[in-house]
């Protein structure tokens, strides 16, 4: 490769010009912000993935898993915090990059970024119909359950196992909420926000609730023996559980990707972050505790509705359908975030010509980018419908991780190539944080399974297909590369 091909590959956005407007409604204020980033990150691991990371990986010490994505969510927090002080563009991560390392990577991270909010959102439409239909045997109402399931998944029925068909009620709500975001974010936001009270309602229910009936012998032995496989139980699973747990505190990344429809983005933003991430942290451990205190961690294995298993461990009948519906209701937000996520990422992708112009095409009414909504609300569809929530799960959190990971380098970068450009927030102690925040997501990256990782480098391949093939030759840079 020749050094002018070089160049192009790593050319890199203006940060100066880069704060303007793209058409898109600014109506989103710091409450708002605060109730998106909440709503969408709490309950989507406490709801989800906690019984699966307990029976398979940790066990009790699913606990240490909790505190370690927590950990490393606060660095990385910090690290998004700075940028969005920084960069009001949407796109997220993938803006910030864009400017640090140049359009390849940047392309690399946001095509991530797709895979982080498309499996997360599938993943968390697959649960919900794991509560839905829990809730449907409580009313005994038994629906056939080979359409509750992908054909990747088992069932037993009759003492006979039985392969899916596949996860119908998974696919209805992400048409409900495409179809609803469509008509406008600001409307959606209206919803989160009652919906949000209602999902905390849940979790300190739940608290209040079954913290007299944990049972301590559940906690025993804290962190089980390693069966001699690595992620299965031990040291390992410990951090294999919070590798896959991380999928739980993704949302704070999705509140940067709205900045160009929040009214005051460079204050609003790194303020929001940081007091999401103490919130939902707090909250999330102190929950996980009920939970995995209330049921044997054996109990929960492949189980995609936990809260529904603890809660039916506790005498208080007239809560298990309240909670159990709650839930339902309370998952709205979290992909409500997950489907604006993902749908404003491609908006970005598509202004700057890495991707075609359908993807940034605004509707004239509503101001929302609606062919994107209806191209994820097929593709989202098709993998909540085919693919288990285990699966899912880890394929959204080694996306994620692998785009914070060039964030936290962005920001040691930015900081000597723009070292005199203003920033609402600065972390203290140099680089230290940043370097953490690198280091950490290493190493939950290196936990995860093999599967995810082939999953993962032939996601990057298309990607790296699509880029040579359409984004090289179609970037605005591009075209100021050969004027």
């Amino acid at each position: 490769m020749d050094l002018s091909k070089r160049k192009s590959l790593f050319r890199k956005k203006s940060i100066e010009n880069n704060q303007h407007e793209n058409g898109l409604a600014r109506v989103i204020g710091m409450p708002s912000l605060i109730f998106f980033g909440v709503g969408g990150i709490v309950g989507t691991g406490l709801f989800t993935v906690t019984g699966i990371a307990a029976s398979e990986h940790a066990g009790p010490a699913v606990l240490l898993s909790f505190l370690i994505g927590a950990l490393a969510c606060s660095f990385i927090g910090l690290c998004y915090s700075e940028l969005a002080g920084m960069i009001t563009e949407s796109g997220s991560s993938y803006s910030y990059i864009y400017i640090a390392m140049g359009e390849f990577i940047a392309w690399i991270v946001g095509w991530n970024l797709v895979l982080e909010y498309s499996v997360g959102a599938a993943a968390v439409a697959v649960s919900w119909s794991q509560y839905l239909k829990s809730i449907l045997i409580s009313f005994h109402l038994h629906l056939p359950y080979q359409f509750f399931a992908s054909p990747l998944e088992k069932i037993n029925i009759d003492g006979q196992n039985i392969s899916g068909i596949l996860n119908l009620p998974s696919t209805f709500v992400i048409i409900f909420l495409s179809l609803y975001l469509i008509q406008g974010i600001k409307q959606s936001f209206r919803m989160n926000n009652m919906i949000v009270l209602i999902k905390l309602f849940v979790v300190f229910a739940v608290i209040a609730f079954g913290f007299s009936y944990v049972d301590f012998d559940n906690f025993k032995p804290f962190i089980p023996e390693n069966t001699g496989q690595f992620g299965h139980f031990g040291i390992s699973g410990i951090f294999q559980a919070a590798g896959m747990i991380f999928f739980a505190y993704i949302g704070f990344d999705s509140v940067a990707s709205t900045a160009q429809e929040v009214k005051n983005p460079a204050r609003d933003i790194p303020k929001a972050i940081l007091i999401i991430i103490t919130i939902t942290a707090l909250i999330y451990v102190t929950f996980a505790f009920v939970i995995v205190g209330l049921v044997n961690f054996h109990q929960l294995l492949g189980n995609g509705a936990p809260v529904a298993t603890a809660i039916d461990h506790t005498p208080y009948k007239w809560l298990q359908p309240v909670i159990k519906f709650s839930i339902i209701i309370g998952y709205f937000p979290v992909l409500v975030l997950l489907l604006v996520g993902q749908t404003r990422i491609f908006f970005t992708l598509s202004k700057d010509g890495l991707i075609p112009k359908f993807f940034s095409v605004i509707h004239p009414d509503h101001k929302t980018p609606h062919l994107s909504h209806m191209f994820f609300m097929v593709f989202i569809c098709i993998l909540s419908a085919f693919i288990p929530i285990s699966i899912l799960s880890e394929m959204c959190s080694i996306g994620a991780l692998s785009a914070f990971f060039f964030v936290c380098i962005s920001v040691m970068i930015l900081r000597r190539t723009h070292k005199d450009f203003p920033r609402r927030f600065k972390m203290p102690g140099g680089d230290i944080i940043p370097i953490l925040g690198t280091l950490v997501c290493c190493v939950l990256m290196y936990s995860l399974s093999n599967i995810t990782w082939l999953t993962i480098g032939g996601w990057m391949l298309i990607g790296i297909i699509i880029y040579w093939l359409y984004g090289h030759k179609h970037s605005k840079l591009q075209q100021k590369f050969h004027n």
